[in-house]
């Protein structure tokens, strides 16, 4: 393991009206600098050390389904790393999620290392909280690479407004999903915005509900490093499991909480 002596990651960025403004209407949002390049530097290193050891994908990519093509994804590293903790638990990100959402404290739903290999597949349209039992809107998740990327790297694309029509279909992320997805966004004439390029450090900010996709990595060589974490507002309840997906959520990361409870198990602690 690495012994590094990491930024803390406490002091607070703090936003302007404009860039709150712009999450709430569009549902999302690309936040500059929010960590520079000596400590965007020094996480990245104990995240790809951690992603590689907890990596259980052993298939090579023209065997993976779509969903597998899409990205190498391992999940909740904070839980078995110290160091990737102070990163997914940094105040200065949640104070963000919490200002974005205009609450008072966010929990940690779970963290994410997406990689995006070198020829790997589309990411299909889909939202984040199709997977979440919870009775809150107030989700957010946020998506940093942890190098620079441009948009031939996989870079998000998002409908902006989409958050606001909340659930649309009952599909987890796949080729169906892709389809019925992108049929719906054309007939409610969404507009589609994506940055032209990411700076490593810099971070993009989407409601649970808001719809998003990414194209491929069509780079022969760079693998799109990205770590995101998602923030659910304090004070939200576990929901009924509408899906498998949610039921298995329920189980994971909110330790089998039953509905009506709070999202407030050990594995959801407050941010700020």
């Amino acid at each position: 393991m690495l012994d590094l002596k990491l930024p803390e990651l406490t002091d607070y960025k703090p936003l302007t009206d404009a860039q709150i403004a712009g999450f709430r209407k569009n549902g999302h949002v690309l936040i500059p600098n929010i960590l520079d390049k000596d400590e965007v530097a020094a996480y990245r290193d104990v995240i790809n050390e951690a992603a590689n050891k907890h990596n259980t994908e052993k298939r090579k990519l023209e065997e993976r389904d779509t969903y597998g093509k899409a990205f190498l994804q391992i999940m909740n590293l904070w839980e078995v790393d110290q160091q990737v903790k102070k990163f997914t638990l940094a105040k200065r990100m949640g104070k963000i999620a919490a200002d974005l959402l205009g609450v008072e404290n966010v929990r940690i739903y779970h963290d994410q290392a997406l990689y995006k290999e070198p020829g790997g597949g589309f990411t299909p349209w889909h939202q984040d909280q199709y997977y979440w039992p919870v009775d809150t809107n107030n989700t957010v998740t946020m998506w940093m690479p942890l190098i620079d990327i441009t948009n031939e790297m996989g870079m998000l694309t998002f409908a902006s407004g989409s958050h606001q029509a909340g659930f649309v279909e009952n599909v987890a992320i796949s080729d169906e999903s892709e389809t019925m997805l992108e049929r719906y966004i054309k007939e409610k004439g969404f507009a589609l915005e994506q940055p032209a390029a990411m700076q490593a450090g810099d971070a993009s900010w989407h409601y649970g509900w808001t719809l998003h996709s990414a194209p491929g990595n069509l780079s022969k060589d760079t693998v799109r490093e990205v770590m995101t974490v998602i923030y659910i507002a304090d004070g939200a309840h576990v929901t009924p499991p509408q899906n498998k997906h949610q039921e298995n959520d329920r189980q994971r990361w909110l330790c089998g909480l039953e509905p009506g409870e709070l999202v407030a198990s050990k594995l959801n602690p407050l941010v700020l």
